[in-house]
């Protein structure tokens, strides 16, 4: 099954978010068709960091490479790909690229066996707990819990709140706001706290100790670029778990994680990490060292294929915004059930791209989406 063909194109979608009045979240997208020889095609996709150069890398680099190469031969593919294009390891665009194509090889594999990706990984089960991801920090006291207790009246079991981006509070705000949605759910709701690389080390220590009786599954990304060395201390210093690895371009920063036991369990993304053949690497890297793994960074539809094929799978992030732009441009996406998300056993990723909604909202310039500002979580500024 020969490549024939790679299409890149750039995509947005606009989502109102729940319970919060006039507040929209902007997501991004680089969509990728892999066709081949038997007219058999795949899709991926990777989110919205340089989203333009993303496609660049695709379209200049990665397509002409990979043309005439054997859509089946995973493994070759990404040796290609490291040894002549990515000889010094970088991770960011090149990493984001190669995981669409990696997806939709995975995709196209499935459809050739007849076989969900998650069974071609490992099998281990078809379903998945989730997380809710909520509470950005430019919702107020009030909106906040509200949006917890949204959360919850959907079937969500773990809530994930964000904690750091508010350049008007300090981290005794912040552990304030942790203790007020410990308080408003109760004690029998799964709770995690996310930074998104926001603090520097004293601070996270501060705001871990002081939200330590609020029982937290785990803090999220606490330290600024995921310093190894800070966080191996941090984790030695603090009873809650230290998570971090949506954003880790390859297997390599990965060993340094989880070698050096900076953290208590690792989240890959595969729509970032080079696809499902290198976050594949990582999970049973983290058997290894009896390390359990969850996902950050959502896309909640590709990522529960990794977590449900391996023993140390865990819960895949439910995010929203993200939730929803998959169920606008894909058909017959898993659904979910009282905080569980189970898989269609369809070959393949087991869902469908919806083209028409693609092309209506496929941007050919990017111009088209510089009119109006949007804040780091992908929110409209002064919606």
């Amino acid at each position: 099954m020969i490549i024939n063909d790679i299409k890149a194109t750039v995509h947005y979608h606009d989502v109102q978010v729940p319970g919060v009045v006039e507040s929209v979240e902007r997501r991004i997208f680089v969509y990728v068709e892999v066709f081949t020889d038997e007219g058999l095609a795949g899709f991926g996709l990777t989110g919205a960091m340089l989203p333009w150069a993303v496609k660049s890398c695709i379209d200049h680099h990665l397509a002409p490479a990979l043309i005439g190469k054997n859509a089946l031969h995973r493994e070759a593919i990404h040796s290609y790909v490291w040894h002549h294009l990515n000889t010094r390891g970088y991770t960011g665009v090149i990493s984001n690229a190669l995981s669409a194509i990696d997806i939709a090889l995975w995709d196209l594999a499935g459809k050739r066996t007849e076989q969900s990706i998650h069974e071609l990984l490992g099998g281990y089960r078809d379903w998945a707990p989730t997380y809710a991801t909520f509470g950005y920090p430019s919702l107020d006291d009030d909106q906040l819990v509200a949006q917890a207790k949204h959360f919850i009246s959907d079937g969500h079991r773990i809530l994930k709140m964000v904690v750091g981006g508010n350049p008007n509070r300090t981290w005794q705000d912040d552990a304030r706001r942790v203790q007020l949605v410990r308080e408003a759910i109760g004690e029998d709701i799964g709770l995690i706290i996310d930074a998104n690389c926001r603090f520097d080390p004293v601070e996270a220590r501060y705001l871990a100790t002081a939200v330590e009786p609020c029982n937290l599954l785990w803090f999220e990304e606490p330290l600024h670029v995921n310093d190894v060395d800070a966080l191996r201390d941090l984790r030695a210093s603090v009873r809650v778990p230290i998570a971090v690895g949506q954003m880790e371009g390859h297997r390599f920063r990965y060993r340094d994680l989880i070698a050096s036991r900076a953290v208590d369990i690792i989240q890959p993304n595969v729509i970032y990490n080079g696809g499902f053949t290198e976050s594949l690497k990582v999970a049973h890297m983290a058997q290894a060292f009896n390390m359990p793994m969850s996902n950050g960074g959502g896309w909640p539809i590709f990522n529960m294929h990794l977590l449900c094929s391996v023993m140390n799978g865990g819960a895949v992030e439910f995010h929203y915004g993200i939730w929803q732009v998959g169920k606008h441009f894909f058909t017959g996406t898993p659904e979910l059930a009282e905080g569980i998300m189970r898989l269609t056993g369809e070959p393949g990723l087991g869902f469908t791209p919806n083209h028409d909604a693609l092309a209506a909202a496929q941007v050919d310039e990017p111009r088209q989406l510089l009119s109006e500002s949007h804040d780091a979580h992908g929110y409209r500024t002064g919606a």
